[in-house]
């Protein structure tokens, strides 16, 4: 098993980044403890989010070691010094809103207690500077050992949750059609709840992704990235309609043995389409929409013989049309998008 597979790129980054830092604070001839505690806590997710709350960690910092050394100077190494040098610095952090700096600018500070004992000033601009060696070498790392891409990952779960979306259209449809088990709708619900974090994790990762772009890609990539995005934004708005099937009030549903026929042959060749068990074809997919579009507006015909009682709500038959021609539909856009990504690949 690879090394990066068992601990994890971070971890590695992480520990290179504390090597290096503690080398160049041990050949300048410096404690580097303040130094790699930075390095430690600057290593993120994306480089991007390196840079920002380094910016961020190196005044929040500052403020931290300033108030060390005014206590220390006060009052000297004592328990009142560590507690007023941790108050005032999260206060002060959290006044200026420099969060994101506020646990490195409170562990500087307080550390700093124990390892001054004289010549206040030039300890504070040590700190300073180490400080600054720890946010740099790992920022460096970061960007350029093992730099964070998340596309390969993306991309499998934009892959995995089209299957699952497939997958649940087809069983809930069937399920609808077929029995009048209302119980198997909550099984459906926990399926879709489960879905739907896997969507907002692969939502997290393009937000990461996207941060890094002017770090990694090249312009090629930038552009199948892109069409990664919108695919998962296709899958999201898929999810969405699915789950509008579920949650609507129903009753005994009303259709007819050819409406019914229609329903579930769309749902499935969806399933089959995301699956990729057949090949996705646009004139198949334009005929089938052309059909559920012919039910769908003789149903609503049919709801202006209804009571008025009736038609206070959307009578489920009507929803069911809906939804699975919107669903339809964003399948032709997922995969249109992915037959560009594709050709985007051979002209490259």
């Amino acid at each position: 098993m690879k090394l990066r597979s068992f601990i994890g790129s971070r971890v590695i980054k992480t520990g290179i980044a504390v090597l290096l830092t503690a080398y160049i604070c041990k050949w300048i001839g410096w404690s580097p403890v303040f130094a790699v505690i930075t390095a430690i806590v600057t290593i993120e997710p994306t480089v991007s989010d390196s840079i920002r709350k380094g910016l961020i960690r190196f005044p929040a910092s500052a403020i931290g070691a300033a108030y060390a050394v005014l206590f220390i100077a006060l009052f000297g190494n004592s328990p009142v010094t560590y507690a007023l040098s941790a108050v005032f610095t999260i206060s002060t952090c959290f006044r200026l809103k420099l969060h994101d700096g506020l646990l490195v600018a409170t562990i500087t500070s307080v550390a700093m207690v124990d390892v001054i004992h004289s010549n206040y000033l030039m300890e504070f601009f040590i700190r300073l500077f180490t400080t600054t060696i720890g946010l740099s070498v790992s920022t460096l790392v970061n960007m350029f050992l093992l730099p964070p891409d998340y596309q390969k990952n993306i991309q499998s779960k934009v892959t995995s949750i089209a299957q699952e979306l497939g997958v649940l259209t087809k069983d809930i449809y069937h399920c609808l059609l077929l029995t009048d088990e209302k119980s198997n709708e909550s099984k459906y619900l926990n399926r879709l709840l489960e879905l739907d974090k896997i969507i907002i994790r692969a939502e997290i990762l393009s937000r990461y992704q996207t941060n890094d772009t002017k770090y990694h890609f090249t312009e090629y990539n930038q552009e199948k990235f892109k069409d990664l995005k919108t695919q998962l934004h296709f899958l999201r708005i898929m999810h969405y309609h699915i789950t509008n099937v579920i949650d609507h009030p129903k009753g005994r549903i009303n259709v007819n043995e050819n409406e019914k026929n229609e329903l579930m042959i769309v749902s499935s060749y969806i399933a089959q389409v995301l699956k990729k068990e057949i090949a996705f074809n646009s004139n198949d997919i334009q005929d089938k929409r052309t059909r559920l579009n012919e039910l769908f507006w003789k149903e609503k015909h049919r709801t202006h013989e209804l009571s008025e009682d009736m038609l206070n709500k959307l009578p489920f038959e009507l929803v069911m049309l809906y939804e699975l021609i919107s669903i339809l539909e964003l399948t032709e856009d997922y995969y249109m998008t992915e037959e560009l990504n594709e050709e985007n690949v051979n002209l490259n």
